[in-house]
């Protein structure tokens, strides 16, 4: 499998659901703005999103797509994988409806723990959620048919299937534009219809690449066991980070209203490059890390995972600073309409620019991560992500009283490099991986590079100050000169400077295809 042309496949569908997402929050902004009507969708939308994460696709991909691939390098590899992933199917869906159900009753006093709302706050907040809570065990049974096909190296409908989910609560903000409770109400509801939309497109996938499962009757099989102990610890990984993103929503909702808002709007901008990329590179290179650890091919693992960190450096040291350099801009020329005033694109382009800081780290995070996976250690990122949680709720204490929001952002930025650097410390002192002279000599460059664009970014942001909140044109107009200015400098400058792998890019255009991607 060519890493660039998987990293195209998946991070090119990406970022249609990415385009997709952003085109709805632009919607969402116009319609909602950013006050408790919003707040209350975004709480109800971040806790499913956050189990998902939990129980679906860190935790899940990470015990099961090294097993599957294992399994799949048998005499009867075909047959082998199927069981085992019958075997798990059929403990994995009653433990998801069980879960389900128990935190729609438990719903109200969930949403005051994280949330001190009352009264009404307190009710419409736990009515969105139960609408949208269902979105967990749907969403988490399309990562266990996106593990399987991504490990047969079949990423196309896997990295599609989030598109649905966005253009579905698109269809919702553009037939339901009242605003307030009703619009919100809608939005709520296609959460869960997307959710369905996704599963049927991983089902219809599988069954067109020879995959149906069976449902059978739940059983602790041998290889369930192995997938449990594997799976538990980077659960529980999961749910150290989990809890720190149950702890942003308990600061943010203190902040004051309208803080959630303009944190998940920024983080809309922030997430385009950090889906694309991180999500990417950690889908292509986790099967094909394994392969390598599964056959003693240690030091080809290691050179997969170095032109992985090459590859997301190329791509997020750009992306970063320029939404950190852009950032006011950039919103102001998206989300400044209708109910999203200025005063909201300055707490918003307040967190965006100081969030982004931290973009590098957590995309170098999904490259260093299958180092562990690969070879069965979950428990290692457990006890790192834990050590992360700790700094990261001493640094909210410390940060948000004296800077607010801008706080907030700082905490989660300096965390993410701080588990970066845990995991690169550990991965080296074990002799899995280290950054090599060829890797330090390209990021360098794509360093001096980075820093050429910032001053262009800096100049054209200067000379068009005026068009980030003019006319539709002159935004779309504004937004065009930062973004293909900011290209136009970085991809050269860092082409002549040797700063990439020109072959690997080179590979992207010719028409051989070294694997199936189909969907």
């Amino acid at each position: 499998m060519n890493l660039h042309k998987a990293t195209g496949t998946i991070g090119g569908l990406t970022l249609v659901s990415r385009v997709a997402g952003f085109a709805r929050e632009m919607l969402m902004s116009r319609v909602l703005g950013a006050g408790f009507y919003t707040d209350a969708f975004y709480v109800s939308f971040r806790l499913p999103n956050t189990f998902r994460r939990l129980f679906g696709e860190g935790a899940f991909s990470a015990g099961f797509v090294p097993l599957y691939s294992q399994r799949l390098q048998g005499p009867n590899g075909e047959t082998e994988a199927r069981n085992f992933s019958e075997e798990v199917l059929a403990v994995f869906l009653p433990t998801l409806i069980v879960f389900t159900v128990v935190f729609e009753v438990l719903m109200g006093p969930f949403i005051f723990a994280i949330t001190g709302w009352h009264g009404d706050k307190l009710a419409f907040g736990t009515f969105l959620t139960r609408i949208t809570f269902p979105y967990l065990l749907l969403i988490s049974l399309v990562s266990l048919f996106s593990g399987i096909l991504n490990s047969i190296s079949r990423f196309t409908a896997a990295a599609f299937a989030p598109a649905l989910l966005n253009l579905a609560m698109l269809t919702a903000l553009i037939f339901v534009r009242t605003g307030g409770a009703i619009t919100a109400t809608a939005v709520a509801v296609a959460v869960t219809v997307g959710g369905v939309l996704q599963l049927i497109l991983l089902l219809t996938a599988c069954k067109r690449a020879g995959i149906v499962l069976k449902v059978r009757r739940p059983r602790l099989t041998p290889g369930v066991r192995q997938f449990i102990r594997v799976v538990l610890p980077a659960t529980l990984g999961a749910g150290v980070y989990q809890v720190s993103v149950f702890i942003d929503t308990f600061f943010l909702t203190r902040i004051g209203t309208g803080a959630v808002s303009w944190f998940n709007y920024a983080d809309r901008l922030n997430q385009l490059p950090l889906g694309v990329i991180g999500a990417a590179l950690g889908t292509a290179i986790l099967p094909q890390v394994s392969r390598h650890v599964d056959i003693g091919e240690a030091d080809k693992a290691a050179r997969v995972q170095g032109q992985a960190a090459e590859l997301a450096m190329f791509l997020c040291l750009p992306a970063a600073l320029a939404l950190c350099a852009s950032a006011l801009p950039l919103v102001s020329a998206i989300f400044e309409a209708g109910r999203f005033n200025a005063r909201d694109a300055h707490f918003t382009a307040l967190t965006l620019s100081i969030v982004a800081l931290g973009l590098p780290a957590y995309v170098l995070v999904k490259v260093l991560t299958p180092g562990f996976y690969s070879r069965r250690d979950t428990a290692t990122p457990v006890k790192t992500a834990l050590a992360v949680l700790v700094v990261n709720v001493a640094l909210n204490f410390a940060l948000i009283p004296p800077f607010g929001i801008g706080g907030l952002a700082a905490a989660v930025a300096i965390s993410s490099w701080l588990n970066c650097a845990i995991l690169y410390v550990i991965l080296h002192r074990r002799g899995f991986f280290r950054v090599e002279g060829w890797l330090a000599s390209r990021i360098a460059r794509q360093l001096i590079a980075a820093a050429a664009m910032v001053v262009a970014l800096v100049a054209i942001r200067t000379a068009l100050s005026g068009w980030f909140v003019g006319s539709f044109g002159h935004r779309v107009l504004g937004i065009a000169a930062i973004v293909g200015g900011g290209m136009l400098v970085y991809f050269p400058l860092v082409w002549i400077l040797g700063g990439t792998d020109k072959e690997g890019f080179r590979s992207l255009l010719r028409r051989r295809r070294p694997y199936t991607d189909a969907a």
